[in-house]
């Protein structure tokens, strides 16, 4: 459903964001990305390659690409040609394997095979935006940024937590309003929530844990979870 159609809640006040992402937290305590890496480089590949993919469909490519090729030198050594057949599942595999390859190059010429640790280096690589550097800030070093997908999109805007007309609009609200404490974690908990609760077509509101906190005005009926 489009931003547009999207009906949204109010504002969330305050203390129901307090409360919201300590409800989120007792129930995941140490959330995590649902691609499947072992190093900040092929992190960067993964998110990379997930752009209008699912993870479960990089994670199937990676499996197979990363055993043979994991770094930088043997991503380039591969080439084009040569990575197409692991990736070719995947949406926009023949764009996505030229930034793939073309990043690999730069990451060895400019910063001797290792992923930078800040945006401008990581934006100037083919293929990242700014979504994928926030991810690859968070995840790999920690970094406290929220990288706004489609879901984190809708939920932002529909429970009433953070509106904004487009994805970066909503990243600076949730930056001002997502409390400090929980924001190193709040890109996976307002993923997660998205993809498996508060989803698109039918959110599942009667077994959502902030029911009660959030602000839409259009909650699929049924009980509150007990």
């Amino acid at each position: 459903m489009s931003a547009a159609r999207e009906r949204r809640g109010r504002v969330m006040p305050n203390a129901h964001v307090e409360e919201m992402f300590a409800r989120l937290s007792e129930l995941n305590p140490k959330p995590v990305t649902e691609l499947e890496y072992g190093s900040p480089y092929e992190l960067l590949v993964a998110v990379t390659l997930s752009a209008q993919a699912t993870d479960v469909g990089v994670n199937k490519a990676t499996r197979r690409l990363f055993p043979v090729a994991n770094t930088p030198a043997a991503i380039a050594a591969l080439g084009e040609d040569g990575l197409k057949p692991y990736i070719n599942t995947i949406g926009l595999y023949n764009a996505k394997a030229a930034n793939v390859v073309a990043m690999a190059k730069l990451l060895i010429e400019r910063h001797g095979g290792e992923v930078p640790r800040t945006r401008e280096e990581l934006e100037a690589l083919p293929g990242v935006g700014r979504k994928t550097a926030n991810v690859v800030l968070n995840t790999a070093f920690g970094q406290p940024t929220m990288a706004v997908d489609t879901h984190i999109f809708r939920v932002s805007n529909r429970t009433g937590l953070a509106h904004g007309k487009d994805v970066r609009a909503v990243e600076d609200r949730l930056l001002r309003r997502v409390p400090a404490g929980y924001l190193h974690d709040a890109h996976h908990w307002l993923i997660l929530h998205g993809r498996y609760v508060c989803k698109a077509r039918r959110p599942e509101c009667p077994a959502c844990v902030i029911r009660d906190l959030c602000t839409y005005p259009d909650k699929t009926p049924g009980a509150m979870p007990g």
